[in-house]
């Protein structure tokens, strides 16, 4: 589909919603802006961090089940939990739409004092169309199927195709101008569309319309982008277009060369016109902010052996360029190298949302690391539902204290004014520099004061740091021992007082002066393995 067929689909679609529900003026709506340095998400006209959960899969589809979850949400003290809404549960009929489970989660998310992000389980989840209604995935003529290498159909519609985008156009379009009617109190705070959108088993699609758009030339605004963009342009995508001489008009070979990264890019651009022309709709009757997740590929794993064509960073400027509609994309972590790939998600100063990460002993630390070394918007484990003890959760303690930083994280951005750690046995110490010191952070069993120490494994250990003057900082985490030195050689750096205590309605109350035993005759902060906690740091300098 053409973006002019599209502009026209579209407008087709949502002027009668449009004429039925006039528009909330749009900074009465959640919206993201720039202040600080950073993007910032609003709630309400203030600014917001999603200390969030999400839900396992089916949870949603009965508010029976959901009862004896909303508790343990609240003792965790998450703020926003991330909820799916089912296309084959909201229209099992063409053209009748039901908003009943929807409303329920509205109320009751509304009733705990949670925000919602929506996860809209539309065309694709994980690749698949598994959420498509029966009338959909029963009727292959008129919703056809995306195609492998060998001409064999599989369980995933074709991107290539009008009758499939405005299926999922005209729902998506009918749950935004219900929400817009519904949720006056803002409990939606960001809708996802769709759901870890890749191509299998092969790198791209080869039904027939992806077949004939294959050999066509690639589209003029994608070429415009490119070349208004070449400086910014993420390596891996420059290369290859460079290794062609730079082309500025051709088919996707001619301009990309013959390989799987080439079919990699070819179906990033049509996921991503596809997945624009639904959030765009979204966003003409109910204008939120929206993302894309990725499925993130592990090293030496081909395109079609992993989910092609998400928004991962190979392929992000095609995104970008296609889907200007949607505000982020975010990684999805089922995988180790947490600080690379989140370094580049982050590439030219983007905002980082963590959606979902497997659900594991090292979130804690990792959610420290995530606020304190990136302007994250958010942090959100999947299948939250899961823990037992959840009064107890580790993340839960997280949690607690990164709500009392808000203050603090709107204030002062990453990179200038904040950074984060994150340590383990085989990286047991990491270095900050902020203004005139350097801080030298090392796992909490690197003093060998705990029988633990000698095991082989460490618990995960994180923490960010903030300074708040030149000689004033806060440190809030867990396992961590910190150490500090001026970077003038000619000056020693001493502590001029540590406090522990919280932040409440964001001024600070002092708990006890960490003097003595407690740093160690003035030797450095700490925080232990099992604490989770803030400390205020002043510091001094003496020749």
């Amino acid at each position: 589909m053409t973006f002019l067929r599209q502009l026209i689909a579209l407008t087709l679609i949502i002027s009668p919603l449009l004429i039925r529900s006039p528009l909330t003026l749009a900074k009465e709506l959640p919206q993201l802006i720039q202040q600080n340095r950073q993007q910032l998400l609003t709630v309400d006209g203030k600014p917001f961090f999603m200390l969030g959960g999400e839900l396992g899969n089916s949870s949603a589809s009965n508010m029976d089940y959901m009862k004896d979850i909303w508790p343990k949400l609240k003792a965790m003290s998450l703020n926003t939990l991330l909820a799916p809404v089912y296309w084959e549960l909201i229209e099992p009929k063409e053209g009748e739409f039901d908003f009943s489970l929807v409303d329920q989660l509205l109320k009751e998310a509304e009733k705990q004092q949670i925000k919602l992000v929506i996860l809209w389980f539309g065309s694709w989840k994980n690749s698949m169309s598994c959420y498509v209604p029966a009338w959909v995935k029963r009727d292959q003529q008129r919703f056809p199927r995306a195609k492998d290498s060998q001409g064999r159909s599989q369980e995933i519609l074709t991107p290539f195709s009008d009758a499939n985008l405005m299926a999922d156009l005209k729902a998506y379009s009918a749950l935004m101008d219900y929400l817009h009617k519904k949720d006056k109190q803002h409990t939606v705070i960001m809708m996802q569309v769709e759901n870890e959108i890749g191509m299998l088993p092969s790198a791209r699609d080869y039904h027939p319309g992806a077949n004939k758009a294959f050999a066509a030339a690639v589209p003029t605004e994608l070429m415009q982008y490119l070349t208004q963009h070449q400086a910014q342009l993420a390596p891996e995508l420059l290369q290859r277009w460079q290794a062609q001489g730079s082309p500025t008009q051709g088919n996707w070979e001619d301009v990309f060369g013959k390989s799987l990264a080439t079919d990699e890019i070819f179906m990033a651009w049509h996921f991503a016109r596809f997945t624009n022309a639904i959030a765009a709709a979204g966003k003409a009757l109910h204008p939120i902010p929206a993302y894309v997740n990725a499925a993130l590929n592990r090293p030496n794993v081909k395109p079609g052996d992993y989910p092609s064509a998400g928004p991962l960073p190979q392929v992000m400027d095609i995104w970008q360029a296609g889907a200007p509609a949607i505000d982020i994309f975010a990684p999805d972590f089922y995988n180790p190298d947490f600080k690379a790939w989140n370094d580049l998600y982050t590439r030219n100063n983007k905002a980082l949302f963590i959606p979902e990460h497997h659900f594991d002993e090292t979130l804690a630390a990792k959610a420290f690391f995530a606020f304190g070394q990136y302007n994250t918007l958010g942090f959100s484990p999947f299948s939250i539902e899961s823990v037992e003890d959840a009064a107890n959760e580790p993340l839960g303690k997280t949690y607690r204290t990164l709500h009392q930083l808000t203050n603090l994280l709107v204030q002062y951005p990453a990179k200038t004014h904040r950074a984060g750690v994150l340590l383990d046995k085989q990286n047991s110490e990491q270095k900050v520099i902020l203004g005139d010191y350097e801080f030298t952070f090392r796992h909490d069993y690197t003093l060998g004061w705990s029988p633990a120490a000698k095991e082989d494994e460490w618990p995960t250990a994180g923490a960010l740091i903030i300074q708040t003057g030149a000689e004033d900082y806060v440190v809030a985490g867990t396992g961590i021992v910190v150490t500090f030195k001026n970077r003038n050689a000619d000056k020693i750096a001493g502590i001029d007082r540590i406090e522990e205590g919280n932040y409440v309605k964001g001024k600070w109350q002092r708990g006890r002066v960490m003097n003595g035993d407690q740093d160690h005759q003035g030797r450095h902060l700490r925080i232990e393995v099992g604490n989770y906690g803030i400390q205020q740091l002043k510091l001094y300098s003496y020749e």
